[in-house]
């Protein structure tokens, strides 16, 4: 019993921090959060909510929920051949935000997702925060714009040096001023515009953790190296950002493999001789000959060069012109260590064992014919790299629904992350 909800505003109070009775945004009335979470559990269940509301009366909300059966799937083990996507909950959260609001909303957030959490209000208190922290955290998410002389990616830069390693982050902002967006592409981190939507920003968080934290089921870090049959495990890194070429270089020579660097396409063109075998590791976006170029060229002289391209995190279209063109594999950027040593494994072994990618397609080819033709559809423009609110309006249908299929498309073709998707789109092609 109660006021009741307009009929206006029976959806919107699904939506974060939307609040009918509390305009000044008092405290202590909440911080609009509530249904939010509610909608998203539904929607990760399964479960249909439906609410009916009369003014001066009250409201109802309904739950649906499926008989349960017998015999239930257990969906709780690993994917062979992917990472879960959840987070272990010994993992640590940095937020480094001056907003205090938002700042309590982000620890309250990913609690809830059983994750640990430390806040600072400035780039300083979080640099006294960490100093006093017997371990460093395990990720770092800071707002661009910070008072007190830091940044958010000064802030980063300083606590990645303080804890004298790399460090995955995440830059939440605002600000679409020319330099606040170079500065930020020229950086590590990946980027989220304000205001950031509360699934968007756990779903990245956890795949960055899991990424920086969890060694992959299969990666070559639990199998050793995996060296070509032939005897050559040679793994080209191209990539003009230097710093990041040498630490992969680093990474993968860890791994048991020979590593030559290279700044740009043409040195590797200039260096490269016909008949090598080996695996190429391209950034896709260089200047010069873009990575994507450099892999088309190389096939177009029959080059046998197994080639793995690396881009920008949400780059999806790049990424599947990057395999059309002859890229077996890519991986996004900010790179972690487990992911990068198991891609170029997967990538050897892809190389020299037919019988495995055989059944990789036939399984693959299996995974889309289980998908309804309006499942196809949204999963073609997917792959276009259509975001959710642009599908929905192009078919006339709700963001929501969109968003439901998306996730029916990832349990039935077995994929947790947007590469694996792509791969799985791609081998059945």
């Amino acid at each position: 019993t109660g006021p009741g909800i307009p009929e206006r505003e029976l959806k919107a109070i699904f939506e974060e921090f939307h609040q009918l009775d509390n305009p000044a945004r008092e405290r202590s009335k909440g911080l609009g959060l509530g249904l939010a979470i509610v909608q998203r559990l539904a929607d990760l269940l399964g479960h249909k909510i439906d609410i009916r509301s009369r003014l001066g009366a009250g409201s109802v909300f309904a739950v649906e929920v499926p008989l349960g059966q017998a015999e239930v799937e257990d969906l709780s083990g690993p994917i062979p051949g992917e990472t879960s996507v959840r987070a272990p909950s010994r993992c640590t959260i940095l937020i480094v935000e001056d907003d205090p609001a938002i700042r309590e909303m982000l620890a309250l957030l990913f609690e809830a997702e059983g994750l640990r959490t430390m806040v600072a209000a400035d780039g300083h208190a979080a640099l006294a925060l960490t100093a006093r922290s017997e371990t460093a955290p395990d990720l770092i998410i800071a707002d661009y714009n910070l008072p007190e002389g830091l940044n958010g990616l000064e802030t980063i830069a300083r606590v990645q040096a303080q804890a004298k390693r790399s460090i995955p982050s995440i830059i939440l902002s605002g600000d679409i001023s020319t330099d606040s967006i170079r500065e930020i592409s020229n950086c590590n981190s990946v980027q989220l515009s304000k205001p950031v939507k509360a699934a968007e920003l756990t779903q990245l968080a956890q795949h960055m953790l899991s990424q920086a934290v969890a060694p992959a089921p299969d990666s070559d870090q639990n199998r050793g190296p995996q060296a070509a049959p032939n005897g050559l495990s040679t793994v080209f890194v191209v990539d003009d950002d230097r710093g990041v070429r040498e630490a992969m270089g680093e990474l993968i020579q860890g791994s048991g493999y020979a590593v030559e660097l290279f700044s740009d396409a043409s040195s590797f063109l200039e260096a490269y001789r016909p008949g090598r075998k080996g695996c190429l590791l391209v950034d896709a976006l260089m200047p010069g000959m873009s990575g994507i170029e450099l892999i088309e060229r190389l096939k177009r002289e029959g080059h046998d060069i197994t080639a793995i391209v690396i881009t920008g995190n949400g780059a999806v279209p790049m990424a599947v012109q990057a395999m059309k063109a002859g890229a077996v594999d890519f991986i996004e950027k900010p790179v972690g260590s487990d992911e990068l040593r198991s891609t170029v494994a997967r990538a050897f072994e892809r190389a020299h064992d037919t019988s495995a990618l055989s059944a990789s397609r036939e399984t693959a080819t299996t995974c889309l014919a289980s998908l309804t033709g309006r499942q196809r559809q949204i999963l073609d423009l997917v792959l276009a790299g259509h975001p959710s609110k642009n599908i929905a309006a192009d078919l006339g249908i709700s963001q929501r629904t969109v968003d439901n299929h998306r996730a029916a498309i990832m349990k039935k073709t077995g994929s947790r992350s947007m590469p694996a998707l792509v791969r799985t789109a791609l081998a059945a092609a």
